[in-house]
């Protein structure tokens, strides 16, 4: 057994011995590394983060929906029990929502201005098609290809149809998604979104715009029922309106006319007209307690955030980590060296 490590001790000081024996290379190879690793660093653009936290609202949709239901059984309203109704929309799901495709070609007409004042007020699609800073081996790449490929249009307003996307689209579309992520804390339902741009302002007024559209969209949606619910109720209400004002005005008229009769029959007509406004005013006060009902029942379908971190301008860059890519470049050239004199050595003793 002792002998075993001993053996192993002697291998691992050989080995260290000769790696030593070419401090040389190791240096060589050291500095070649740093130098195509700065050079690397440096060739990718700076990118700014800006990140904006969410606290949604906790619904509690029965305990309001059953003291909506008390309310209207007041004035005479029955609104069932709906209020056991949950949404199908949580938070967890709203990373998917922000990468789907409809809500990421909707950020392509979102004006734009960067800090530099360099862009002004652009179409986030023409920005990205024209005004993004790539390295240079990105630079020939897109050169090669460009002999294959026409360039876009670059026009104002983007015409998209999300269901057959061109080519120059659907490449924007994945720097969008690259650009833009979200995640939810599955414990505390913390909503963070994060944008990541080449400019410090424009990565600040996308984050914002994704905040708002992602609220819209989940408003839009909680509150889609409640909302059509709400105009039905609405033209039920004009109507009612409509033919109790009629009503009042056919029995008015008929009074005015006929006020210095006294036959029966144009009482009995006096009388059926007085019953139709009463039957049409009840019809009327009934659905306007119904609408009052509809809005109370958008508003408390629509959603609350609570902002926590706002949208701000960083001061700092994010990226690149250039020190890191510098140290990862010259570990790479440690093993490989390493590798490359192991072999040669071990070549050599077999010899």
């Amino acid at each position: 057994m002792e002998e075993n490590n001993t053996k192993d001790k002697i291998d691992l000081l050989a080995i260290m011995k000769t790696l030593w024996k070419n401090k040389r290379l190791f240096g060589l190879s050291c500095g070649v590394a740093f130098v195509v690793g700065a050079v690397v660093a440096f060739s990718i653009p700076k990118t700014y983060k800006t990140k904006v936290v969410l606290a949604p609202e906790i619904s509690n949709s029965s305990s309001m929906s059953e003291s909506l239901s008390d309310i209207a059984s007041m004035v005479g309203v029955n609104l069932g029990k709906g209020g056991s109704s949950v949404d199908a929309i949580y938070p967890e799901i709203y990373p998917q929502i922000i990468n789907s495709t409809p809500f990421l070609t909707s950020m392509f007409n979102v004006k734009v201005t960067s800090l530099d004042g360099e862009v002004k007020e652009m179409p986030l699609y023409n920005y990205l098609l024209s005004h993004q800073k790539v390295p240079w081996w990105d630079k020939i790449l897109q050169g090669i290809l460009g002999l294959f490929s026409s360039k876009g249009s670059g026009e104002a307003e983007i015409k998209v149809n999300n269901f057959r996307l061109t080519e120059e689209q659907e490449g924007i579309l994945h720097q969008v998604e690259n650009m833009v992520t979200c995640s939810v804390d599955k414990k505390t339902n913390i909503i963070t979104i994060s944008v990541t741009a080449q400019d410090a302002l424009i990565s600040a007024s996308l984050a914002d715009t994704v905040q708002t559209k992602m609220q819209q969209y989940v408003t839009n949606y909680r509150t889609k029922k409640a909302r059509n619910d709400l105009a039905y109720s609405q033209k039920l209400f004009s109507e009612a309106k409509a033919q109790y004002i009629k009503a009042q005005q056919t029995f008015g008229n008929y009074s005015d006319a006929n006020t210095d009769l006294i036959l029966q029959s144009f009482k009995a007509k006096q009388d059926e007209l007085e019953n139709e406004m009463q039957l049409r005013y009840n019809i009327y006060n009934q659905t306007s307690q119904q609408l009052q009902m509809a809005r109370a029942k958008v508003q408390e379908r629509t959603p609350a955030f609570t902002q926590i971190q706002p949208a701000t301008v960083p001061l700092k860059k994010d990226g690149p980590k250039r020190m890191t890519i510098v140290l990862g470049f010259m570990f790479f050239a440690i093993v490989l060296t390493s590798i490359h004199v192991l072999i040669q050595d071990a070549k050599k003793n077999n010899a």
